[in-house]
Parts: structure tokens; sequence; C-alpha cells
């Protein structure tokens, strides 16, 4: 069923938010106005349901759902409300309505149902109807037509139909033996005076943003919540004092560019050449985050000297922030480290996932340590993928 009425007045309602750029703000805004349920990142009611994304443009590449979970709201309407800094676009995302399912899913067939959408794979027209709320009702009428099953069909055809991206790393012989090496490396810059001018400079670091930090663990977004981070942390000197004044006065936060790299913060010593993911855990929040892609890794750790980190930085509500540099062989976070595929490309090693307890016991603890036999084991565990 379409409910004209309620739809049109949400679609007035979320024109009139127009300029706001801010996703959290709008979703409670909405949310309020129209008393909407929340189940994870879906806002909703008998009659619809909605998904926020905050994006740059219009056309936008982010994920936006997980097919099993659209088909929970499949019968109703499902909007995504694209909010951008200058205006909210909202589309059309029924099944019948997306071209494909992203091509990190390696196993979507029609009996088992894998993989998200992201905002690029929603189709702005259909059958020469524009995907806009001018013709949601006539669109909805032709989705109603077709069973999520059939949609399910079809979309596993063109999802399998993807040519995969990026190259699985085939390391040589002799970097395979500098990747297994790397467990050594890294036991040995644990236990050098460069571990602890790094971890005096990063330390530094939070102890400058710490008010900043405290502000940022407040953003719903656990992405964006880590991008924030991130360049509170690393950015250059304007970027942390814009962000300061956006969190503290409240205002919608800037575009954020982090580039896809291993590390979010590299420095070089005599002896090591290092690279620091940096991860952030608000304590009182369970949270599993993603980790690192595997390909990333051993194309890193096969140069000779490389030696790669985690700086995790927990917040908790009215504690100090903690903060630790670890190596990813730390015996608590090496035990909590999964790879999975889902998040990767077909031809790709996968992307790991770290165990939130992990994260709480690294953060819990004293001296950085290393799971040598449990590091090399791991390392040829990846090699075999």
């Amino acid at each position: 069923m379409f409910n004209a009425p309620l739809i049109q007045q949400v679609v007035h309602y979320i024109a009139s938010l127009d300029g706001q750029g801010d996703k959290a703000q709008i979703a409670r805004a909405v949310q309020a106005q129209f008393h909407l349920a929340r189940a994870r990142s879906v806002y909703f009611c008998a009659d619809l349901a909605l998904r926020f994304c905050r994006a740059q443009k219009p056309m936008f590449s982010n994920t936006v759902l997980s097919l099993s979970a659209l088909q929970a709201y499949d019968s109703r309407p499902f909007l995504v409300c694209v909010v951008t800094p200058s205006r909210n676009y909202l589309l059309l995302a029924n099944s019948s309505f997306l071209h494909k399912i992203s091509h990190s899913s390696q196993d979507l067939t029609p009996t088992h149902i894998r993989g998200s959408f992201n905002g690029g794979d929603i189709m702005r027209q259909w059958e020469g109807l524009a995907n806009i709320p001018e013709n949601f009702e006539r669109l909805f009428a032709a989705h109603q037509r077709v069973s999520f099953q059939d949609n399910v069909q079809r979309l596993s055809a063109a999802t399998q139909h993807i040519s995969p991206t990026g190259v699985k790393f085939r390391p040589t012989p002799a970097q395979q033996r500098c990747i297994l090496e790397s467990v050594a490396r890294a036991e040995d810059f644990c236990r050098s005076g460069d571990y602890r001018l790094l971890q005096q400079d990063l330390s530094g670091r939070v102890r400058q943003a710490q008010e900043a930090i405290e502000r940022a663990a407040c953003v719903e977004n656990v992405n964006l919540r880590g991008r924030v981070i991130e360049c509170l942390l690393t950015g250059d000197d304007a970027m942390k004092r814009e962000l300061t004044e956006c969190l503290q006065f409240q205002r919608p936060l800037p575009p954020l560019f982090t580039a896809d790299k291993l590390g979010d913060y590299e420095r070089r010593f005599d002896a090591y050449i290092t690279a620091t993911d940096i991860k952030t855990k608000v304590l009182h929040l369970s949270s599993c985050p993603k980790g690192y892609n595997v390909d990333k890794l051993l194309r890193f750790l096969a140069q000779d000297k490389s030696v790669y980190l985690l700086y995790l930085v927990g917040i908790d509500e009215g504690q100090p922030i903690r903060a630790r540099l670890c190596s990813i062989y730390q015996p608590q976070l090496l035990v909590g480290t999964r790879v999975i595929a889902h998040w990767a490309g077909r031809n790709s090693r996968g992307v790991t996932q770290f165990a939130g307890s992990a994260l709480e016991a690294v953060l819990a603890g004293g001296q950085p340590e290393v799971d040598v036999p449990g590091g090399e084991a791991f390392l040829k565990h990846c090699l075999q993928l």
C-alpha cells in the first residue's frame, strides 16, 4: 500500500530541512515529527521506511543497507534520504530499483541472500520514470507487481557479471620471507626507543585534541566518528581548528577526505618504516570495527624495515581518554582478529575485523607484547587465502 498523504508530508518536511547538512539532526527531527520506530540505521512505520545517508553530491557511493535488511521493509516504500550540505534528496530504493548488489558480495544467490547495495546501485530512472518523489507512487505500484525473490534472482545475475576490481598481491619467495620476518621486526620495534618516540608523538596529539575527541565520541555515525578523530590527530592545523569549532558549537561537520591507505599516520626511523592505523573505541558501546585490508597489509610488510601498528583511543563517559600503541601481533588483539570477505572485492584476500572485547583488553593492558608464533601462523594463513 502507498500512503500518499503521509509520504507527501514526509517529502515536504524533509525539503524544509534543506541546508542543515547534519544527517543525525535531520534523522532525529523526522523521527520525532512522524513518530517513527528505529531499527539500527532504518527509521520506519507501517507505511514507509527511511534510511539517511550523508554525501557531498546526490550521486554517492556510500553503502546504504544490506540486501537481507532491505527484505524486511521491501513491502512498503523504502526511501533513501541523501543529505548533502545544500539540499536533501529522496530516492525510492526498494529491490526493484537496484541495478545490482555491491561486488563485495561474493556469495549472493537466489537462495543465499548476501551483500549490500551502495548509493550508485540505486536506479535514477526506471522504465523512463525518474526516481524522484513526484513519481514514487507510480514506481512503487510497479514494484508491487514483482516479488522480492524475483528481484533477488535478477540482482544475483547482475552481480555475478561484475568484473572484479583490484589485484590480489602475489609476493615472491623473498617477499614472503620479509612478511614473516615482520613479526620479529615488530617485537624489536616495541622494545626500542623509536617505539617510545612514536608513542610520545601520538600521546601529545591526543592531549592537544582531548576536548574535541570527547565531543567527537558523541557523533552517532561510527565511520564519521572515526574519521573525525583521525583528522583531529593527523590533519593539518586548519582542519583541526575547523573540526574543533564545529564540534564545540554543534555546527555541521566539514567534508572529510581521508586517504584509502593502510595506515593513518606514517613515520620513518633509521631502522623502521612505520604505518599506524588509528582506531577509536567508545567503551560503553558494543562494536566490532573493521580492520585492515589483508592484501594492503602483506604488500606493506613485504618491504624491508616495515612495521604496522594500531593506536587505540578509548573513550568512556566521565573517564580520562585511554590510548595504547600496539602491534597487530599483540596477543589480546590477535585472538580477536578475523578475516572476512564481505567488505572486500572478489579478487581479494579480504579485510580483518576486530572483536570489541579485544580492543578493550588491549586498552586495559600495560606494556606492548608480540605473540611471535601466533603472528607467524596468522600471516601464513593470510598468505594462503
